[in-house]
């Protein structure tokens, strides 16, 4: 039986590097919106939860998707120091569903058919994962803050790309049931899964730099995508 999986993408009103980013325009559209649509796009959702405290978010989501199911977040999860998990364990009371999929606003570039795949390794892996999260593979010479080589070897000056890779947790997605969630106090489980996305993909905006470049790169993409067709 193909389980039920919801969506939830958690907004919160106040942005302090990159005020009002959410629902700032990119390559013509709300930025949050090019997230919903992936996702929409994906065909994986039975539905997509907006969690928020933010009256332009709920408006705008109103307004441009039929298909969205809004919780208001509650105001003693509003802090922007509040770790995500502890908004997890509210949002996923409102919706029933056997599995979670948490995403950003924050990856536009973020495709269909790489959700889509992610959704497949996970429920095909038949129980051998509790959670699933999106890595994405650093084969860099990386030090630490003492001047310590932390995945290479200095008197051995491989190639980058010879190097063993290691990964960075992009927080693109994860994947998740209610009961791990509860367990581990923390969306990846005892056993999660890595799912690695290409870079560009992965972008995730920070800063104003970020919203710069993932714009263009948004655009670049659209534009190889028309070309394709």
């Amino acid at each position: 039986m193909k389980p039920r999986i919801a969506a939830i993408v958690p907004m919160r009103n106040d942005s302090k590097r990159v005020p009002g980013k959410n629902w700032r325009p990119l390559d013509g559209r709300p930025l949050f919106c090019h997230i919903v649509d992936a996702l929409g796009a994906s065909g994986c959702f039975e539905q997509i939860i907006i969690d928020t405290d933010s009256d332009a978010v709920r408006s705008i989501a109103r307004k441009e998707f039929g298909h969205i199911t809004l919780v208001d977040r509650p105001p003693h999860l509003r802090d922007d120091r509040l770790p995500m998990n502890d908004v997890l364990l509210h949002t996923t009371t409102q919706v029933q569903a056997d599995y979670y999929l948490q995403t950003h606003s924050t990856n536009p570039m973020l495709t269909p058919e790489t959700i889509a795949r992610a959704v497949e390794q996970f429920t095909t892996a038949s129980g051998a994962y509790d959670s699933l999260f999106g890595v994405t593979r650093l084969q860099e010479r990386l030090w630490d803050q003492l001047t310590r080589p932390l995945n290479h070897n200095p008197a051995i000056l491989l190639r980058t790309q010879d190097l063993p890779p290691i990964y960075s947790e992009n927080s693109c997605m994860y994947l998740f049931s209610r009961q791990s969630l509860i367990a581990n106090h923390n969306r990846i489980g005892a056993r999660p899964l890595m799912f690695e996305i290409d870079r560009m993909e992965a972008w995730d905006i920070d800063t104003e730099t970020d919203f710069v470049i993932a714009e263009m790169l948004h655009i670049a993409m659209r534009q190889q995508r028309r070309n394709a067709a």
